[in-house]
């Protein structure tokens, strides 16, 4: 009877070392997951950065292309009254 009882024991313990190294794992990957998600959001603030920056870029050069083009018209008509 008492073989019986430290079977039955052994059987309970057993599983239970396993679902204990079930949940280390998961603990570790549940760290490696948030430390990549960081560094995810991370990644995305500087993209979004980036585009700010190229937004304000392209809209610089929309306004001096605008000015250019209205300098340039500016000397085209003194051109044309010059060649009159």
């Amino acid at each position: 009877m008492e073989e019986l009882f430290k079977e039955q024991k052994e059987v309970i313990v057993e599983p239970l070392e396993g679902l204990d190294q079930k949940i280390s794992t998961a603990i570790e990957k549940v760290k490696a997951l948030k430390e990549e998600r960081e560094q995810l959001r991370q990644r995305v603030e500087e993209l979004q950065r980036q585009i700010q920056q190229r937004d304000e870029e392209i809209e610089r050069l929309r306004q001096e292309k605008s000015s250019v083009k209205g300098q340039l018209e500016e000397l085209l008509e003194v051109l044309e009254s010059i060649q009159l």
